[in-house]
């Protein structure tokens, strides 16, 4: 059954969603950041297949989890878009478009066959395990991709504030999805407890910093270089 938590949860989550793809018609930005506005549309039809789903047959029912997990997946797939696209940002004065272009091509075709291969192999006995590792090691190389993103910051010197913590948020997004995967197969028992609230409040979490960064951080705000050295620190910012 779904909990007052459960509600505040959808609910703040949602309108985090919209405010950010509203905010990128107003301000005629939606094509500038077309791969990041179709995650998040993509994320908003989520939630809207998946609560009559779960108010009917519940979170514990094949339906509702297999929904869940496979669409949470190709979710990802539209995040490895996201990711791109800021390595694009990231490298765009060192002309290099081309070869992110190219290596976004590879991967997307990587993911798209061991996707295909994987799901061939199991057809048959497509069980709720195999549903959960999928996602598993799909959050495992958002955390890579970004985390080298991450580096490539650090090791540039980036600046630009308002991507810095676009970047920032998706590391966390990423690392907190992952690390809950991790402990549901270290500890089985804690997925009753605290860690089943951990998708639904980093699904909050990142349209929330989204729109929040790109309603408080100016576009040509700076950040202070010696500042960019890891997650979590503090930032300070100019304009």
């Amino acid at each position: 059954m779904l909990g007052p938590f459960d509600y505040v949860i959808w609910v703040t989550s949602f309108l985090a969603e919209l405010y950010v793809v509203v905010w990128a018609l107003t301000q005629k930005q939606f094509l500038r950041n077309i791969s990041l506005n179709v995650y998040i549309l993509a994320v908003a039809l989520q939630s809207a297949v998946l609560y009559p789903l779960l108010r009917h047959y519940g979170a514990a029912s094949l339906q509702y989890r297999y929904t869940y997990y496979y669409t949470d997946s190709l979710l990802i797939i539209f995040l490895y878009f996201v990711i791109m696209r800021f390595y694009k940002e990231m490298f765009r004065e060192m002309h290099v478009g081309k070869y992110v272009q190219g290596a976004s091509a590879m991967l997307l075709t990587a993911t798209a066959l061991f996707s295909y291969i994987v799901i061939h192999q199991n057809k048959d006995h497509l069980t709720s395990r195999f549903v959960v590792e999928l996602g598993q090691n799909l959050y495992f190389v958002g955390v890579v991709l970004t985390y080298l993103l991450w580096g490539a910051i650090v090791k540039l010197k980036e600046t630009r504030a308002r991507l810095v913590q676009l970047v920032l948020a998706l590391g966390i997004y990423f690392s907190a999805n992952a690390a809950a995967y991790a402990m549901r197969n270290l500890f089985p028992g804690l997925q009753a407890n605290f860690l089943r609230f951990i998708p639904p409040v980093m699904g909050a979490f990142l349209p929330l910093a989204w729109a929040y960064t790109f309603t408080r951080v100016p576009e040509k705000a700076k950040l202070e270089t010696a500042r960019v050295v890891a997650p979590g620190l503090p930032v300070q910012q100019h304009s």
